[in-house]
């Protein structure tokens, strides 16, 4: 598995000018975990969407290079996009209770995930719905497979959507902040969940998060995003050694319990971090 994105850029046409959403971003990946962090608007969330060719009209996506194991994903044709979205590559998005089919029970939602991407019959897709919500650490599978969605809680919901999206088995799962709405409990098991099936499955795993330790702790790399750019990208590890002014700016407003202070830093921005080259 391999996803090539270079000088890939978002527009979106309004009334009072064009807005550039992201500008010219370039990574590539394998069967790695790559978090991307920034602040809300730098971009993080419509650059994972135009991977997957979600960017509806007047929005427009261009790129260099946009590709997924070799296949052109701006070439492509409406039945090869319906293939990968889904099948090779899954989306989670933040919430479940605007994500999940409010008129569907959840074990028909993981059902139709399985028929779509896989020719299998009635039985064969229920005995998969059933595996993946036992995958995702549910202890009731029976129960929530004929559960609607409001009567899941945050998590279990979450862990829903997990089992929906990795039900046709993705090589590629882009997950969009699926903690932000759980509490710090539930956010480590949600995560353990997707850190054992990334490595079970041989996955690749991209993580959109604002919360900077998360993603040092549990990605392998991560690209930092302001503005729509990409303007620093080093390994999750050495998140906290970061050199550019924003990383270390966001690293600031961090509160720390082993460091209180009485008033966390404001970021003061500087106009050059919006056109810098990325090193």
């Amino acid at each position: 598995m391999r996803l090539e994105v270079e000088k890939l850029s978002v527009r979106f046409p309004t009334p009072t000018g064009v807005v550039e959403a992201v500008r010219g971003v370039s990574f590539a990946m394998g069967a790695e975990k790559l978090g991307i962090v920034g602040e809300s608007g730098s971009g993080k969330s419509t650059l994972g969407r135009a991977i997957l060719r979600l960017i509806a009209p007047p929005g427009e996506v261009r790129a260099e290079r946009l590709a997924f194991d070799g296949t052109d994903l701006l070439a492509a044709d409406r039945r090869t996009l319906r293939r990968i979205r889904g099948g090779r590559i899954a989306m989670v998005l933040q919430d479940p209770k605007f994500s999940l089919n409010p008129v569907m029970t959840v074990g028909r939602q993981i059902e139709e995930a399985v028929r779509v991407h896989g020719r299998t019959g009635r039985r064969e897709a229920r005995e998969r719905a059933l595996a993946m919500l036992e995958a995702v650490r549910i202890r009731d599978p029976a129960r929530v497979y004929g559960a609607w969605p409001h009567e899941l809680s945050g998590g279990m919901g979450q862990r829903a959507m997990i089992a929906i999206m990795l039900a046709a088995g993705p090589e590629l799962l882009i997950a969009d902040e699926p903690t932000s709405a759980l509490d710090v409990t539930v956010q480590m098991q949600v995560l353990a969940i997707l850190d054992d099936l990334v490595a079970e499955r041989g996955m690749g795993l991209v993580l959109i998060s604002h919360d900077l330790d998360l993603v040092a702790s549990f990605c392998d790399r991560v690209l930092v995003m302001y503005a729509g750019r990409v303007v620093e990208s080093l390994p999750a590890g050495e998140l906290h050694q970061a050199t550019h002014p924003y990383t270390r700016g966001l690293l600031a407003c961090l509160p720390d319990i082993a460091r209180p202070r009485r008033r966390l830093p404001v970021l003061e921005r500087d106009p050059a971090w919006a056109t810098e080259e990325l090193p």
